[in-house]
Formats: structure tokens, sequence, C-alpha cells
């Protein structure tokens, strides 16, 4: 009987073994869709030497092709059942009208062609049936569900009929306008910009039927288009009134009591700010004494934001709706209300504070021999505009004011510019982009640009804040053993780049004298340094620097840590803005937990926060862009008809992008623009060429352009060839 029953269990065990495999020889199968595969191709896609698997691959193989879900294709090779496929995943819409879904299930995204998109609209979670074309080398499929909407609110412009109206949205992934009944324009005139909210879309209807919740104002007016930008994005602009009263209702006092207990006390230690001319939240500050040792402590202390934000209130639930601050160009639409990001919360001068510090001995040669992380009290002796403390860096003989703090601050920046070549060797990417400003008159209207470098004041901080991330992420993210902690805590990742991306940035700068070496990571980012230095100051340097961006993986939060690629660091995370970022208020609580001995919580509800404050801060960067796109678009209005030099920034079907050289405003050229020929596009080659005279414009050509026409309100800057005449 014994051997019987063992028998049973052997092939009871035998059968649940055979699943296993099934389940995962059918994500491979999903991940990649086109391919086919036999049994060793399997076998090396689980990490099995395809000897010691193969009996129990073949019987998996057999189960899945009487389920229907793959077909022989040839003897010993399997491909995917398409019609027997579904996937679901993120739409992205394109401007022809069709679409791609973007699906962690597969390796290339989904080409959804505008006949199957079956009224899925841009951002939707979708569920897609998957079939074969074109001999089955493109991935395509069919939308048949819609899992859940992104958003059924719209921003744009209203166009009326005379008993009904449309929203033509702003949005250019939202392809569709928007009917509004007569009894639902709630009072919205011709030419306003408004919200629709998507209220229905009847089965043969080509719209969908909205209704206007929220009229923003007349179109091309500052205030509305501003508006318009954070709506389209579904960011706020303004707190609800309970948020408000909650915030205003805060005991905002330093007590005497809770620094006794529970905060070391830094106020008699040399402590000062170094922030833009035109901050207003101080969100960190930096302390520096000299030890009996001879050694230094620098201290850097954020604005402790979690004592004044608890989980579970209207506060908090209104900062993780933010997630982040949102800065545009002629205003910041802050995460927290103002008696916290202005008051309480920023570390402004001749005031105590309570921080959150990450405290460091050093020696003379920037290394760390000791690091202490706690709540603390802080007294800012002052505070410092980036230009004010690179004059005291600049200026070996200083007098008056610019000798406040002149010890402190050159120390830092010898300790600062150590850690940067330390930081450089170890393999992390050097990106000095420009950042464009506005000089606007008191109508908000820009009467010039002006780039925004960051120089040696600028790099102190940014070494001391990186400083503070990596080594609090390492202190919860790695275990006393050297290996990887178990702890839930949030990281900021950043994935290595592309390597596709990668060879076609190598094979484009190679015109210009560049070259990318593929051949290892050092490799790479040695190359991709000595590259961006080199292009500095050069006519395509913005250009090569975008395009150097776009090849590099997107940072993001998450509880699952594979370091961060482009500042080469093993951990990382964000730790030093929590009055403008909500994970740094979950990287507080979290750090105190543990440093309380608190065990790890469960990683769910942190991983969906991490996600939330991803795409957040991907809306509010989409939100910035357009803000900046709109003020440029503001500015070149008063330039229209005159000329300018700029270098071609891309190349598409329709036409060329030119970047001006002075402002960095960027427009385009259509091809039907080019009077001297009939210009046709090459992708390979990222130019247009002329039929008859074979004359090239390709990405990176200088080129004298001149204003043609400005749109407002679609954010559009035409520019047309200059011939000279």
């Amino acid at each position: 009987m014994a051997r019987k029953h063992n028998r049973r269990a052997n092939k009871r065990s035998q059968s649940i073994d055979v699943k296993k495999y099934a389940h995962a020889l059918e994500a491979v199968f999903r991940k990649y869709p086109t391919r086919k595969f036999n049994y060793k191709q399997l076998a090396a896609q689980l990490g099995y030497k395809p000897a010691m698997v193969k009996a129990k691959i073949e019987m998996a193989l057999s189960d899945m092709e009487r389920a229907g879900k793959i077909i022989m294709v040839d003897r010993g090779r399997y491909k995917l059942k398409y019609n027997a496929i579904y996937t679901e995943g993120v739409v992205d819409m394109a401007s022809n009208g069709n679409a791609y879904v973007v699906s962690p299930d597969t390796e290339r995204d989904i080409l959804i062609r505008s006949a199957n998109l079956n009224k899925a609209l841009n951002g939707d979670k979708v569920r897609v049936s998957l079939f074969a074309r074109r001999g089955g080398k493109k991935l395509e499929g069919e939308i048949v569900e819609i899992v859940e909407r992104k958003t059924t609110d719209f921003v744009g412009t209203i166009e009326m009929g005379k008993h009904f109206g449309f929203l033509v949205p702003s949005s250019r992934k939202m392809l569709v306008d928007i009917f509004i009944p007569k009894e639902k324009l709630n009072g919205v005139e011709h030419g306003q910009k408004a919200i629709a909210r998507i209220v229905d879309w009847p089965e043969k209807a080509s719209s969908p039927f909205g209704e206007i919740i929220k009229v923003l104002g007349n179109a091309g007016e500052h205030n509305t288009e501003i508006h318009a930008v954070l709506a389209e994005f579904g960011l706020p602009y303004e707190f609800p009134e309970e948020v408000e009263q909650e915030a205003n209702t805060l005991d905002t006092s330093i007590k005497e009591e809770e620094i006794a207990q529970n905060r070391r006390d830094f106020r008699a230690v040399p402590t000062f700010t170094i922030d833009p001319a035109d901050a207003k939240d101080f969100d960190d500050a930096l302390s520096l004494q000299q030890l009996e040792n001879g050694n230094w402590e620098v201290g850097v202390h954020i604005a402790d934001v979690s004592h004044y934000v608890t989980p579970g209130s209207i506060l908090d639930d209104e900062a993780v709706e933010r997630a982040t601050s949102v800065y545009l160009v002629d205003r910041v639409v802050p995460m927290l209300p103002e008696i916290l990001s202005n008051g309480a919360c920023s570390l402004r001068p001749n005031e105590d504070k309570y921080t959150f510090s990450a405290v460091f001995e050093m020696d003379e040669e920037a290394n760390i021999l000791k690091q202490w992380f706690g709540r603390t009290a802080i007294h800012s002796d002052r505070r410092f505009a980036y230009e004010e403390a690179q004059e005291i860096i600049e200026d070996v003989h200083p007098e008056g004011e610019k000798a406040d703090f002149y010890t402190e601050i050159r120390l830092l920046d010898k300790l600062a510019k150590i850690m940067r070549e330390k930081r450089m060797n170890s393999g992390a990417l050097s990106f000095d982009k420009k950042e464009v400003k506005f000089r606007l008159d008191e109508d908000n209207k820009p009467q010039g640009v002006y780039f925004k470098v960051g120089k040696d004041a600028n790099k102190l901080i940014e070494e001391f804040m990186l400083l503070a991330n990596r080594s609090v992420a390492a202190f919860i993210g790695r275990a006393k053993s050297g290996e990887p902690s178990t702890n839930t805590f949030v990281y900021r990742i950043h994935d290595d780049p592309d390597p596709t991306k990668l060879q076609d940035l190598s094979t484009f700068v190679k015109q210009f004298g560049h070259e990318v070496r593929l051949n290892s990571k050092k490799a790479v980012t040695n190359s991709l340094n000595k590259m961006l230095s080199k292009v500095k100051n050069t006519p395509e340097a913005n250009m090569i620097e975008t395009l150097t961006i776009r090849t590099m993986s997107k940072a993001k939060y998450t509880t699952q840590n594979i370091g961060h690629y482009g500042l080469a660091f093993e951990y990382y995370t964000h730790f030093t803005s929590p009055i403008r970022r909500y994970p740094d208020v979950m990287v507080h609580r979290l750090l105190q937990h543990y440093l309380d001995g608190g065990k790890s919580p469960h990683f769910g509800p942190y991983e969906e926060l991490c996600d939330h404050s991803s795409e957040r801060e991907k809306a509010a960067s989409d939100a910035e862009r357009a803000s900046i796109k709109y003020m440029q678009a503001v500015f070149l209005e008063q330039h229209v008809g005159e000329t300018f030099m700029g270098v071609i920034s891309g190349v598409t079907e329709w036409g060329v992008y030119v970047e001006l050289a002075d402002n960095y405003c960027e427009g385009m050229i259509r091809i039907n623009a080019f009077r001297d020929d009939y210009y046709t596009f090459d992708s390979k080659n990222y130019c247009i060429e002329g039929e008859s005279s074979g004359r090239i414009y390709q990405l990176g050509d200088p080129m004298t352009i001149r204003v043609k026409n400005v749109d407002l309100e679609r954010k559009q800057i035409d520019f047309e060839p200059y011939y000279g005449e």
C-alpha cells in the first residue's frame, strides 16, 4: 500500500511540476510573442541547462499545445497562438490616430490601429487581443475592454453651434472632440477654455458626450492658459478649504521639551542655507564645525515635514494626491499649504526649526569616518543666494558680508569637489544642461530669455544632498553583512540605458567627431562624459545633451532596489526635499520607524505610493515643459517676421524642428514650407533630402529661419527657411 501511495504522490508532484513549467513558459511566449522557440532556447530563457529540464519542458509544451495556447510551426519549434492570448497594458496615443499599448507581458509595444481602439483614450488601462500580421513580424492587437479610464476630464477650447458645442481638447493625444449638449454648456462662451467631463459615449457616436464642469476663461489670457496647462495634466492650482483650515490650526511653535526629549540640538552650531535668489521654501541647510580630533562634522539638515504632516490626516491625504510641487514659468504650485511650505517647514534665517538630519564626520579628503541620522533642531544664521556663495568661492580676499562663513563655504566647496571627482571616477554621468528662464514683467509677459547654469555653489549643495540621499538609502537598504536587507524602503532607481538606443546615439554622434564606446559599462559612461564635456559651448551642445538624455531610462520610485545608473550609486533615495516631494516624507517616516527599532512593514502600500508618485512627477514635468512652450510662444509672438540662427533639433516626415541658438525656443518648418525643392524624409539618417538638388537638411545642421506664425492656444511656433532675400 505504501508503494502505491508513493507512486500517486510522485505522479501528483510531477503534475504540479509540469504546471509550474507551463506557467513560466507562457510568460516567455507572452514576452516574445512573435518568436519561435525550441526546448533548448526555452530552457535558456528559464536559466536551466537544456539536458536537465528537457522532459519537463516537452511535457509542458504538449499541455500548452493541447490547451490551444501555442502552436507548433516547425518540428520541435513553437510560437504563441495569438487568438488565444490576451494581455493588459496602457494606451499611448500617436498623432496619426493609431496607438501603442505598453504591456509588461510583451517585449515590444503593441500597435493598435485606429479602427481597433474601440473608444480607448490615451493613458487608459486596457485589455488587448493579440494577432499577427505581415508574416508575424509586427505585433498588433485590438482593444477588447477598457479596464480603467485614466481620466474623464479634459481641458480645451469651446466651439459653439446653434444648439450645442464641442470642446476641442488641448492635448495632442486626445484626438476626438467632446460633444456638449446645450443644457450642459453651463454658461461657457465660444472661444473660452474650459474643462469638460465625459458622461457617456453612445455605441454609434463618433464623439463622447460631456458636460462643462469648469470655465477657465478666455483663450489667450495668461492666467487662463496657465490654469489650462495645470488642468490638462490633472494638477490642482488651489487647496481645498478643509486642507487650508487644518494647516492653519497646526501648532507650529518650537518647544524646548520636544527638543530635550526627542532631538539633537544643533542650534549653537554655525548653520546656513544656499538657495536660488527667488526661493521661498528652504528645505535644506548645512552646518559645519571642527571636532577636537581635527576632523570636520558636516550636518545636512532637512525640514521635518513629517512632524507636522501625519499619516491619515487631511493634509497627508492632499500631499499624497499631489505628490510633488509643480514649478511653472511664473509660479509654484506647492505640495503643502503656504503656512508649512513657506513658514513652519522653511528653514528661514534667525529662526529655530525642527529638522531631520544626516550628520557626517569627515576628514580633509572627504572620507566618511562616522555617520548619524535622526531628528534635530537648528537655527540658521544666514541665508545665501547661489550667486553670493559663488562670490565667496571665487573671492580670495572677501570683505564685509562676503567674509561671513568664508571658511565654512570654501571648506565645504573643497570637500564637494573631492566627492564629485570620486563619483565621476566611479562611473557617474555628468549632465550640465542649461535651464531656460524668462525675465517677466509685472503682467508676466516675457521680456527676455536667460540660461541658468550650475556653478560651484550649486554643485556644493548638490554633492551634500547626494551624500545624504545615498547614505540614508544604504543605511536602511544594506544589512550588517553587506548584503541587501529585506527592510521595506523607498528607493530612487535608474536602470541601465537601452542598448539599442545607445547604439543609435553612437552612430549619430560619429558625424560630429564623437565616439560612444559600447564595450563595457565603464567605457559607456567615460565616453559619454568625454563627449558631453567636449560639446559644451558648441551649436549642437543642447541637441546632443538632449539626445543623450533620451537614451537613458527614466528614474522612478520603487521599493525594489536596483541602484542608480546615472549617479553610479548602489543605493539611492530622496531624503532632502520633503516640502516638495512626497516620497521624501515616506523616507523620513520609514527611517524614524527603523531608528525606533520597528519591524519592516509590508511593501505593497509603499509600492502603490511609489507608482503614484512617479506618475505625478511625470505629469508635473510635462506641465512644466508645457508652460515653457507657452511662454516661448508668447515671447516669439513679439518677433514674427524676424530672422534667427538655429540648429535642427528634430526631423520627421512632416518637417524639421529648429531650436534657436539665442533663446532655445523650438519651432517647426513644415516640409511644404521649403520652396527651393521637393523634400522627402530619410528616417535612417535623420534628414530630409531634396529630390532635384540632393540638398540635405539633417539633425544638428545650423540653419537660418524666419518666425512665420505663432498660435498661443496650441503653443505652436511655425518657422520658415530664410533664403536671404
